[in-house]
């Protein structure tokens, strides 16, 4: 089983988002993409029994970490992970059907791919979600067009530095990226360390 640190010191105040968003007393349906170590749907889905979670990851050495964690857990609802790359069309996604998720989750991701991994994410988010369902994502984000504090800013060359195709998103392209596939930014949550959750919803009208 991989450990991150990251991971450890996140999860608590993710789930706090979670809590928030996710009613107690109905059967939710939920799809990690960029599952990672597996750390997180874990501490989610025992804190949230009445939430079925899909963990997904594109990395082999991450997939066998997640099921390190479940087979040594046993949770119930957790299902065992999907090879997922969310840069591919959402019907290679282990054949989740159209409109069936309440939540959709992704921690972590979006500033260490290629755009077109936050692409896919959307339009994938935009078709499985079901009417007024939840995509959240989590990390550092530029805010219309400005990355702070200054460590945010170091952050982001750093990463371009590595790969040029990594880096901080813009909300507000990420805000366009989402009316594109018929979901909203319907709230922004500041986090520790410089972080934040984007909470995106899908419309209700079809």
């Amino acid at each position: 089983m991989l450990c991150a640190a990251a991971a450890e010191r996140n999860k608590d105040p993710i789930l706090s988002v979670l809590r928030e968003c996710v009613d107690p007393s109905l059967p939710i349906q939920a799809l990690e993409i960029a599952s990672g170590t597996g750390q997180h749907v874990m501490h989610f889905a025992r804190a949230l029994p009445n939430v079925t979670w899909q963990p997904s990851e594109v990395e082999q050495r991450s997939l066998e970490s997640i099921c390190a964690y479940r087979e040594a857990l046993r949770l119930g609802n957790v299902k065992p992970p999907l090879a997922l790359d969310s840069s591919q069309s959402w019907e290679t996604w282990g054949g989740t059907q159209p409109s069936s998720l309440h939540l959709i989750t992704n921690i972590n991701m979006i500033h260490i791919s290629a755009l077109s991994c936050t692409e896919g994410l959307f339009k994938g988010a935009g078709k499985l979600l079901k009417p007024g369902g939840l995509l959240l994502t989590y990390g550092p984000y530029a805010i219309n067009g400005l990355i702070t504090p200054q460590s945010n800013v170091d952050f982001n060359q750093s990463l371009r530095q590595r790969n040029p195709e990594w880096g901080l998103r813009d909300t507000a392209l990420l805000g366009a990226l989402a009316e594109q596939n018929g979901m909203f930014l319907e709230r922004v949550v500041d986090m520790p360390a410089n972080n934040k959750c984007l909470l995106f919803r899908k419309e209700n009208t079809p």
